[in-house]
């Protein structure tokens, strides 16, 4: 049976429109990293290229003679990132970002069932079909988020600040601090084919008991 994550993971991926705790396993992710503002034209290229070689991980599964322990079909999870500014864009910050200070870590996460050896030889495939540079940049990692706070965000990116706020508010209410100004997003909507109003993001930050 095909693993749906929209079915089958709503806690992680379908959160409310309102904050709630929750505890993050570990999982495996394809990343790359960057700097600068979302806008520019470059930054397509840093998602095209997990989409390459996320999509080669799938296809190239099904078709194994022999596949690996637990192996299923799955629909490939949504798009990712941790975001923050610049240190040195820190020392000036006065509450408002300047995009181009932004740096990221995008990602989209990868079944149980994949190795670090699988990832490698279809990289490698990546690199011969669909050549790029950026290919060059793409890590495969585990990464746990823990104890956080998160929240379905409908709307602009714009105005995420408003949905944070609210997140810290509960956060205080449950007596939890954020560790960090950091935070990851979680993309399920496609900015280029949906009106900024009826985008949704889940947005998560991490928290620490006071």
């Amino acid at each position: 049976m095909k693993h749906e994550w929209r079915k089958k993971e709503k806690k992680i991926y379908l959160s409310e429109n309102q904050p709630e705790l929750v505890e993050i396993p570990e999982f495996k992710f394809l990343t790359i990293e960057g700097e600068g503002s979302p806008q520019n034209k470059i930054f397509a290229e840093y998602i095209g290229v997990l989409y390459s070689v996320s999509y080669a991980i799938k296809m190239n599964l099904k078709k194994e003679e022999k596949q690996p322990s637990g192996y299923c079909d799955y629909t490939v999870y949504p798009l990712e990132g941790i975001w923050d500014i610049t240190e040195e864009a820190k020392k000036t910050f006065k509450g408002t970002i300047n995009k181009n200070d932004l740096i990221f870590k995008l990602m989209i996460r990868q079944p149980s069932f994949v190795t670090d050896d699988y990832f490698l030889e279809m990289l490698e495939q990546t690199k011969k079909r669909k050549p790029h540079s950026f290919l060059e940049q793409v890590t495969f990692e585990k990464i746990t988020d823990g104890k956080c706070v998160q929240m379905m965000h409908i709307g602009s990116y714009d105005d995420e600040p408003q949905s944070f706020k609210v997140m810290e508010d509960f956060a205080e209410k449950e007596n939890f601090s954020r560790i960090s100004k950091d935070h990851r997003e979680i993309y399920l909507t496609d900015f280029r084919k949906v009106a900024p109003e009826k985008l949704k993001t889940v947005l998560r930050f991490k928290v620490e008991p006071k």
